[in-house]
This record gives C-alpha cells, sequence and structure tokens, in this order.
C-alpha cells in the first residue's frame, strides 16, 4: 500500500559576516515525480534563492545570507511505496575492462575515502571472497561491526581510514569507509544523502539526515545502508557523490556557525481517496 511521508527540514545557521552559502537541501530530481507538494526553501530573513544542477545531478541552491542569524526552513510531502529496500539477490561485478566510462570515476579515491590507504587491507580481507553481492555484503557487514556509532563521534573531517583506525564514527564514516573499501575491490560505488525517518522503526531516534551508499553490480545501482545493516523504508535521496564532500547539506565561503537543525518525518495515511492526514 502507497504511503506518504512529510519530510521537514529545519536548520539554523549563524554568520558572523556576509556570506554565499551553497546548499544541497532538495530532494533528488530522480524523486521528484514523487511529490506532492514543492520542496522551495525558505529563508528568515527572506533572500533570493538560485538553484542550479552539479555533475552529479543534485540539485544546489544559492544565497547572499546577510550578516547575523538566518533561518532555513522546508516542509513537504512526497510519495513513497512504504516498501523496504529493494533486495539485491542476484548480481555480479562487472570486469573493470567492461565497465561504462562515466563508472570509472566512482572506483577513484577521493577527498573522504583513501582507497590508496586502504586496498592492502582491502584485499586482505575481502579478496578471497566471491566477486560481486557476496562480496559487498561482506564488505558492509565488515564496516557495520568495525565502528561504533554515537553521535559524540561526529566529526565533520574524519576520512575513511580514519574511521577504520578508530573505528568510531556516525553514518557518514560507515558510508565513506565502504565506499572506499568498494572501490579497492574494482566495485563502483557513490555516497548518498537524504531522509531516512523513524517510519517503521519501534525505538524513535532523533530525527536527522542519513547516510548510505550505492554499489553497481549486475548493470545497475543497488542501495547499501552499513550503518544499519538492514534494510527500510521511506528512504528519500537528496543528494549522490563521490563522498560528503559533494553532497554538504551547507557549504559557505567564510565564517559560519551551525547552531542546530531539526528534521522530523511523519507517515500520512492515507483514509478515502484525495484525502491525506496526518498520523498523531
Amino acid at each position: 500500500t502507497n504511503h506518504c511521508s512529510v519530510a521537514r527540514k529545519m536548520i539554523g545557521v549563524l554568520l558572523r559576516q556576509l556570506r554565499n552559502p551553497l546548499l544541497v537541501l532538495n530532494v533528488h530530481p530522480s524523486r521528484r515525480g514523487d511529490l506532492e507538494s514543492e520542496d522551495w526553501i525558505r529563508t528568515d530573513p527572506i533572500v533570493p534563492v538560485s538553484q542550479y544542477r552539479d555533475r552529479f545531478d543534485n540539485v544546489c541552491s544559492r544565497i547572499l545570507a546577510p550578516p547575523g542569524r538566518i533561518h532555513l526552513a522546508c516542509d513537504f510531502i512526497i510519495r513513497d511505496t512504504g516498501l523496504l529496500d529493494e533486495a539485491c539477490f542476484v548480481a555480479n561485478q562487472a570486469p573493470v575492462e567492461n565497465l561504462p566510462e562515466d563508472l570509472i570515476i566512482f572506483l577513484l579515491g577521493s577527498r573522504y575515502c583513501e582507497t590508496d590507504r586502504l586496498i592492502q587491507t582491502a584485499w586482505s580481507l575481502f579478496g578471497g571472497i566471491e566477486p560481486g553481492l557476496r562480496r559487498v555484503e561482506a564488505i558492509v557487514d565488515y564496516v557495520h561491526h568495525r565502528i561504533r556509532f554515537g553521535y559524540e563521534h561526529a566529526r565533520p573531517t574524519r576520512t575513511a581510514w580514519e574511521a577504520h583506525e578508530e573505528r568510531i564514527g556516525v553514518c557518514r564514516d560507515y558510508a565513506h569507509l565502504a565506499v572506499a573499501l568498494c572501490r579497492c575491490m574494482n566495485i563502483p560505488a557513490r555516497y548518498c544523502t537524504g531522509y531516512l525517518g523513524d517510519i517503521g522503526v519501534p525505538a524513535r531516534p532523533p530525527g536527522d539526515f542519513s547516510a548510505w551508499f550505492e554499489a553497481y553490480l549486475g548493470g545497475r545501482w543497488w542501495t547499501f545502508d552499513a550503518r544499519h545493516a538492514a534494510a527500510r523504508i521511506g528512504r528519500i535521496l537528496m543528494a549522490r557523490g563521490l563522498d560528503a564532500n559533494d553532497t554538504a547539506i551547507a557549504t559557505t565561503f567564510g565564517l559560519a556557525n551551525l547552531v542546530g537543525f531539526e528534521v522530523t518525518t511523519d507517515e500520512i495515511v492515507e483514509t478515502a481517496p484525495s484525502q491525506w492526514v496526518a498520523s498523531a
């Protein structure tokens, strides 16, 4: 049965001087057909917002923010199937020489995914595992148990190698390490960020953005989540890239302090045709 989830994001940023934030907060174009309402970004104080598509087809918003505090907000309704992440049952790993040219970039090291520092570790751990799905599953399982999750461990500069050695982190660290290990094993992998609400989850954790990754197997991209190591519902993609450097929710050209943010996701239950009611 289809259901709708309401994703609301609110971010408060304190800008000490006139700055030009670059925001990646909108729903990814691949999900725009599911929007039941527009996901325009609102600002307080009001300033013009312009948008463009980057090289990964992410929607990027630009604003010229005045000095002082600025509040960014967005409420929207998006239709989702309510189904768990699609399971990958049989997927072969293509030899590098057979990969399309536009996928080669997802085999290379990047700002937060240092394949050069992890390649020996990767091959020692996963070289004896059947290429393809079994190898990706082994990487997901390894990363899931290697890193201990905790919001107090968040650090915006932590790389995949550092996450591996420190063995602590948040969802982005799980994704970075899994992406880096996949690339070391010649599996194209890309970093993803978006909404992953608490719909269908017994314990209701604090709302937040989430990070996962996609691996290219059997001629297509598949979703994997090393942080949760389980299929989830209501996964709403915002952006993809090589790593978090391409998908940061806010990039400021100058000094800026994030003073707080809130993300909530609620389910709307369909009670009659064309009628939607927010659940308590």
